[in-house]
C-alpha cells in the first residue's frame, strides 16, 4: 500500500507561484508512474502533469504547459508541482496519484493510489 499526502496549497493572487508537494509513505513510489490531477468546483477531475518511470519523462496538459513543472525526488519519495503564473482558472483541489508498474497515463482510471487533495485558490 502507498499513502500519499499533499501539502502546499493556499490562497494566492493571479500571477503568483506555489509549489505543491506529495509525500509518499508505506512503499516507495520510485518505480511508479506519478501525476497530478485537479478538480474545480462543478467539474470533473482532470489531468495536470505527469512523470513516468523509468526515464523521468514529463508531460503536461495544454492548459498548464509552460507554467507548471512536475518533478520528483526518489530519494525523498516525494513528488512536486511548481506552479507559476497562476490564473483564476487554476483554482481547484489538486491531487497527486501513483500507478503501479511505471509508465505514464493521462487517464485517472490507471492510477491506483491517491492523496486526499490540497486546495489551491487563485484570486483575480
Amino acid at each position: 500500500q502507498v499513502q500519499l499526502v499533499e501539502t502546499g496549497g493556499g490562497l494566492v493572487q493571479a500571477g503568483d507561484s506555489l509549489r505543491l508537494s506529495c509525500a509518499a509513505s508505506g512503499r516507495s513510489v520510485s518505480s511508479s508512474g506519478t501525476a497530478w490531477f485537479r478538480q474545480a468546483p462543478g467539474k470533473e477531475r482532470e489531468f495536470v502533469a505527469g512523470v513516468n518511470w523509468p526515464g523521468g519523462y514529463t508531460y503536461y496538459a495544454d492548459s498548464v504547459k509552460g507554467r507548471f513543472i512536475i518533478s520528483r525526488d526518489n530519494a525523498k519519495n516525494t513528488l512536486y508541482l511548481q506552479m507559476n503564473s497562476l490564473e483564476p482558472e487554476d483554482t481547484a483541489v489538486y491531487y497527486c496519484a501513483a500507478k503501479v508498474g511505471g509508465g505514464y497515463s493521462r487517464n485517472q482510471r490507471d492510477y491506483n493510489y491517491w492523496g486526499q487533495g490540497t486546495q489551491v485558490t487563485v484570486s483575480s
